[in-house]
């Protein structure tokens, strides 16, 4: 005779806030299985054994209990509806001014929101899902598809990584973009950061979620206000922006010393909708048509005017220029001073997030594009004339099917890169380097939808964290053979 099957559903729904997620153990024999995610959705799920039926009870009746203690209550699985993930949208108005000097620009195929440019890539993430690696001509030298829309686009070092509306954020260092963190069941993601492997997250509500480089929950904060569509970190501190400013944090290099205390707030002109910083500044675009630049100690040192609402921002080395990108199709540039010397049309929609690199400003807008343009002095000032050669047009190649991200290549071969295994910590799998030359004892960042007790893998490469004590997967990642 078979043992009973007893399932429990939970959900957590609020009316004024973000969270609209469920919770679900079931208990068969000595297996207790788990399944979150977003109320409507078929969600995650993981599966432990225990000793006996009797401890598998038990340890699901903890689970319950403590979501329960959390606002979860017992439902019936579809009495309630769905919600829409929430996207980001702008008016998009066309800009009156003269267009600015776009090089090229390229057709992503969907609302672009994730940027990021070095001096040998452009990347571009968009609303499909779609990724996109340009070289500086804008062409096309890889292409990838995630399983829902790309929010944004962030570097850690030598690790770039992509936030998306799955709450799941995503590094794209190997040939297959992996899973490094899975964002607390329901977390509606706005921004991310990431520092060191610690990652920053800012929801529609005024939230600010801190997890560590084993994806395990830190700190969660709760800001004054909501909307918060800026957190930007660095080796001290958080620096969140929402819609009554900018809240900091403090203790991000050590969260053991983290507080519910925040350092300073910092009423800014309007509600913000984007935040930049270098290694000194903060700059803010807000609802109320500015830029504002911020010390890191909290002081509000210029505000730059526009016309519109400004929804991307970004500054050149050291502040000497501010560029900002508003909801009419416009760009900008002031002087370190608060000077206004030029605002043109993109040509190509508002621009939703924006970098600026070698005398280039680079956008990524409403209509898809991203564009390169020359900010230059000489080609804004034949723009400003209109005598500037016409962009180049370059469009997106046929999409390409959504990637596995659990999916692992076999080799025998260990000479390919660093062996490490995962085993059993108590609790939870840990991995470790297996290969000479490295500290045993340290973990390693390893994507945790990967993990298998007693596994063995190569990785390309395994480089140590900035601030030392564990390890980080650097690109591809194959499953070694057993003998």
């Amino acid at each position: 005779m078979s043992e009973t099957i007893e399932k429990t559903y939970l959900e957590l729904s609020e009316d004024t806030g973000v969270a609209h997620k469920f919770y679900e153990v079931t208990v068969d024999g000595c297996d207790m299985s788990i399944r979150y995610g977003r109320i409507g959705a078929k969600g995650q799920s993981s599966v432990k054994t225990l000793a006996t039926p009797e401890k598998a009870l038990a340890e699901a009746a903890k689970k319950i209990k403590a979501k329960e203690k959390k606002g979860y209550a017992v439902a019936v699985e579809g009495e309630r509806a769905p919600r829409a993930i929430t996207r980001r949208t702008i008016t998009s108005n066309r800009s009156t001014s003269k267009t600015a000097p776009v090089l090229w620009k390229f057709a992503s195929g969907a609302d672009a929101f994730g940027i990021y440019v070095d001096e040998n890539t452009c990347w571009v993430g968009n609303e499909k899902g779609s990724i996109f690696k340009l070289n500086h001509q804008g062409e096309v030298q890889r292409q990838l598809r995630l399983k829902d829309g790309v929010k944004s686009i962030v570097s850690d070092g030598d690790w770039l990584y992509a936030g998306c509306d799955d709450g799941k954020v995503y590094d794209l260092t190997g040939k297959m973009p992996r899973v490094a963190y899975d964002i607390e069941e329901g977390v509606d993601i706005y921004w991310i950061d990431i520092y060191d492997g610690l990652l920053g997250v800012s929801d529609a509500d005024g939230n600010v979620l801190i997890t560590n480089y084993e994806d395990e929950g830190v700190s969660k904060y709760k800001s004054k206000g909501s909307s918060g569509w800026m957190i930007r970190c660095d080796k001290e501190r958080v620096y969140h922006g929402h819609s009554k400013g900018v809240t900091v944090y403090d203790g991000w290099e050590d969260p053991e010393k983290m507080s519910d205390d925040d350092v300073w707030d910092c009423k800014t002109k309007g509600e913000v909708l984007f935040g930049y910083q270098d290694e000194n500044m903060l700059y803010v675009g807000t609802t109320s048509n500015v830029v504002q630049a911020i010390t890191k100690q909290g002081k509000i040192e210029q505000t730059y005017k526009c016309d519109a609402s400004v929804f991307s921002c970004a500054s050149s080395q050291g502040g000497e220029y501010i560029f900002a990108g508003d909801n009419y199709s416009s760009v900008y540039c002031f002087s370190k001073s608060g000077e206004r010397l030029w605002k043109l049309g993109t040509g190509c929609g508002s621009a939703y997030s924006m970098q600026y690199l070698n005398e280039k400003l680079y956008i990524v807008t409403t209509d898809g594009s991203m564009a390169c343009i020359d900010a230059s002095e000489e080609a804004i000032a034949q723009a400003k004339e209109g005598t500037f050669t016409k962009a180049k047009s370059i469009k997106a190649p046929k999409a390409v099917e959504v990637l596995n991200d659990k999916e692992l290549e076999v080799t025998k071969d260990i000479t390919e890169g660093v062996v490490v295994k995962c085993s059993k910590k108590g609790s939870k799998l840990r991995v470790h380097v297996v290969s000479e030359g490295y500290e045993k004892s340290w973990n390693v960042q390893f994507p945790q939808n990967l993990r298998e007790d007693g596994a063995l893998y190569v990785v390309e490469q395994v480089k140590e964290s900035s601030g030392g004590g564990f390890y980080r997967a650097y690109g591809d990642i194959k499953r070694l053979e057993s003998e």
